[in-house]
């Protein structure tokens, strides 16, 4: 079995606000297309076309429509992104017989050796969140990997230098950055904004974290915009219209 780190020299990780995610599956196709391209074994997809298409994704997105508690307010619907979330305590580490999944010390990222994985499949049922995915091809665990091969790129400009998911989100959803740093955006934003642990009851202590919808008023006297547009005119036919309407009706 695999052991943990004791501590992390950084703990990078991500935050995602739930309150401007648009569900638009931006991260997913980037996260497709960034991992199928460059880190590790392509993401494979099996019989994409076909009756029963199956393919490997490590980023997926979840909605649901939430009724707020209070009577008045609106349902709202919430995206809810989905991936690794790089746990201090993660039981897909420590269960895994072959050392294959391990944790970082330099940055506590959780990653899979692909070259010792056998897909036993044992970290994928240890995981409380979902976040493995078995590579029904490669035959392999496949996970996040917070875009390891692009954070330390120096070949790539500093802005690029974030995972593909983060760097391709258009409403800005998706933040990326060093928790263990008190003063980082992300920690800020996890403060200011009351930032919360995926299930915390699990004790697995993720480094990702997520901001809270905010609740959406319900608008009173909504103003008919289309209204003056939509107000019935006089249909009496005039012209040639008109004269053909009044001769039909000597008939």
């Amino acid at each position: 079995m695999t052991s943990l780190p004791t501590q992390t020299d950084r703990k990078l990780g991500l935050v995602i606000d739930l309150d401007i995610c648009v569900g638009c599956h931006a991260c997913v196709t980037s996260c497709k297309g960034w991992n199928t391209e460059n880190y590790g074994a392509p993401l494979s997809d099996m019989d994409a076309y076909g009756a029963k298409p199956q393919g490997t994704f490590l980023n997926r997105i979840h909605s649901f429509e939430v009724q707020p508690q209070q009577a008045d307010k609106p349902a709202q619907t919430v995206h809810f992104p989905k991936s690794c979330l790089h746990c201090d305590d993660a039981p897909c580490v420590t269960v895994c017989p072959t050392g294959a999944s391990y944790k970082r010390q330099e940055d506590g990222i959780v990653l899979v050796n692909e070259s010792s994985c056998i897909g036993c499949g044992l970290c994928a049922w240890a995981c409380p969140y979902g976040a493995r995915e078995m590579d029904a091809d490669a035959g392999v665990m496949k996970k996040c990997t917070l875009c390891v091969d692009r954070i330390y790129n120096e070949n790539l400009p500093e802005e690029d230098r974030q995972p593909a998911c983060v760097r391709t989100c258009p409403s800005n959803a998706r933040h990326f950055g060093d928790f263990a740093d008190p003063e980082s955006h992300v920690s800020q934003m996890v403060t200011d904004r009351g930032g919360f642990d995926l299930m915390p009851e699990l004790g697995t202590s993720p480094v990702n974290k997520y901001l809270p919808p905010r609740p959406k008023d319900a608008m009173e006297d909504v103003p008919d915009i289309l209204g003056p547009m939509m107000a019935r005119v006089d249909d009496t036919p005039t012209g040639f219209l008109g004269w053909l309407d009044r001769t039909l009706e000597k008939i």
